[in-house]
């Protein structure tokens, strides 16, 4: 089954595809060495300067890539590359250079990166210099490419630093949440059951006593026992039943959230003060599962809740095939208890391309 994109992954694609487009830019060099052939130089040497360009424009994309998914320093790659950009230089082909500055970024430190710029552009010029003549024309244009290359990369590489941490923070906040309510419940059961465990063990010991001596007072002890423990039974589940139910209200709020977080516009009308706290519970429990199928097993752009008199209604357009059996844990396993509540579920494509989930209830 096909992995539902989540905001993190469409966030990387446009980072990613927005440095491929800035690796894009040095094409124009291609359009350099056709000018050069047409003013004399040799085919086979602006042909031959051509194919390693493209060849290093193709190969730029995979670093930024490594980078982004954490991946170490590819020391090949950028071997290669750096041979190739060194080739290119002796034409000389500007773009080449800060195309393999733009690579090296991801994976060395800012100074670094500025020293091999500032070197890249003083060779390449004195070069020229030595050859022909110093040209204040191709000092700019290599010092301005080479800065846009290497600024737009720093710039997309803290743009998904950020994403990333802000997206590992709401995890962690959720992971969080979910601990606290842990220890809440361990300590609420260490507190309802801690008295009530040592009152049972005192008198247990009480009684083993007296058993030999007043077997008729170990016998009321072991009746307080007997009383002891329905009591502490009793407490025990009336706190797992307290765990159990739902707020409604608590749940549409966050499932309105979860959805549109995963680009599910969703609207929630709802009528629940008048439904009674069994009703409520039960509703609740429909609703965070039809939007956990909402999520696995379609592909929506809206969804809509509606709850009126005990009925609840929820629908999205994310209907793109056949649709199979209700899994025993889930929506098959609530129809049983919404029957045995007196109410009635169902769950089924409506033919207009949605899917309608619809469970009535006692208000």
């Amino acid at each position: 089954m096909r992995r539902r994109a989540t905001k993190l992954d469409k966030i990387r694609w446009l980072i990613v595809y927005s440095t491929d487009i800035i690796h894009l830019v040095p094409l124009l060099g291609l359009a350099e060495l056709y000018i050069l052939w047409g003013l004399g130089m040799p085919g086979w040497a602006a042909g031959g300067a051509a194919v390693l360009l493209a060849t290093l424009i193709a190969l730029s994309a995979r670093s930024f890539r490594i980078a982004v998914r954490g991946g170490s320093r590819p020391t090949v790659l950028l071997a290669v590359t750096g041979v190739l950009a060194l080739v290119l230089s002796v034409i000389p082909v500007v773009w080449a250079t800060a195309l393999w500055a733009g690579m090296l970024t991801p994976f060395v430190r800012r100074r670094t990166v500025a020293l091999a710029a500032v070197a890249s552009v003083l060779a390449i010029n004195g070069y020229v210099a030595l050859v022909s003549s110093w040209s204040w024309a191709l000092f700019g244009l290599q010092t301005a490419l080479t800065a846009i290359v290497v600024g737009c990369v720093l710039a997309n590489l803290w743009l998904w630093r950020v994403a990333k941490e802000a997206y590992e923070g709401q995890e962690a906040k959720a992971r969080l949440a979910v601990s606290e309510e842990r220890l809440r419940f361990a300590r609420d059961l260490n507190d309802l059951l801690g008295q009530s465990l040592a009152d049972i063990s005192a008198r247990t010991a009480g009684a083993q006593e007296a058993l030999e001596t007043d077997p008729a007072a170990a016998g009321r002890e072991m009746f307080a026992v007997r009383d002891l423990t329905r009591q502490a039974l009793r407490e025990v589940r009336a706190t797992v039943q307290s765990y159990r139910a739902l707020d409604l209200d608590e749940v549409l709020s966050s499932v309105r959230a979860v959805l549109e977080a995963a680009d599910v516009s969703c609207t929630v009308r709802a009528e629940t003060a008048m439904l009674s706290a069994e009703t409520r519970t039960l509703l609740a429990t429909i609703v965070r599962e039809g939007a956990t199928n909402v999520l696995k097993h379609s592909e929506a752009g809206h969804c809509t809740i509606t709850i009126t008199d005990g009925v609840l209604e929820m629908s999205n357009d994310g209907v793109s095939g056949p649709v199979g059996d209700h899994a025993p844990n889930g929506l098959a396993g609530l129809a049983g208890r919404v029957r045995a509540a007196g109410g009635t579920l169902s769950a089924a494509p409506t033919g207009e391309g949605s899917y309608l989930l619809r469970a009535a209830v006692r208000a």
